[in-house]
């Protein structure tokens, strides 16, 4: 086989010409035969529309109600990171994922109050809850807020 034996493998085939009168054989209804929805002009149905069904997006339960706005903090608890650093660590979201106590690097980090901090650490996280604020303060830790 050589550059010159190339061939493209469908011949290229003009689109058919319709609603061009009826010496074309597509003249007069334009091939979609007589009335009906089919036959009309604009959006032949909705999206989803099964033909006499009952569509699946309506068989489909709706519960609850879902908040487009909504922000997922990850939770981690102070007792959880005052076993896993060091004295006057910096604790961040990123150090949290290297250790397993957050799921996802990149969503915001809330910090609770559960269990007991006795070192001082500098926290960075994206809130803190009251109970969280005051047993950092009260071991002599720093807060710092991230922004989203």
């Amino acid at each position: 086989m050589q550059l010159h034996d190339l061939k493209p493998r469908v011949k290229n085939k003009k689109a058919k010409r319709i609603g061009r009168g009826s010496g074309s054989g597509h003249g007069k209804t334009s091939t979609r035969g007589h009335k009906g929805a089919k036959a009309r002009a604009g959006r032949l149905f909705y999206i989803g529309f099964e033909g006499d069904n009952v569509p699946f997006f309506r068989k489909i339960p709706k519960r609850g109600f879902n908040h487009r706005k909504r922000i997922n903090y990850q939770i981690v608890n102070v007792g959880q990171i005052g076993a896993l650093f060091a004295k006057d660590a910096k604790v961040t979201p990123q150090e949290l994922f290297s250790r397993n106590l957050v799921k996802q690097q990149d969503s915001p980090v809330k910090v609770l109050g559960k269990g007991i901090l006795k070192k001082p650490l500098n926290f960075a996280a994206h809130k803190f809850s009251k109970l969280a604020k005051d047993k950092i303060e009260k071991a002599g830790g720093k807060i710092e807020y991230i922004s989203r």
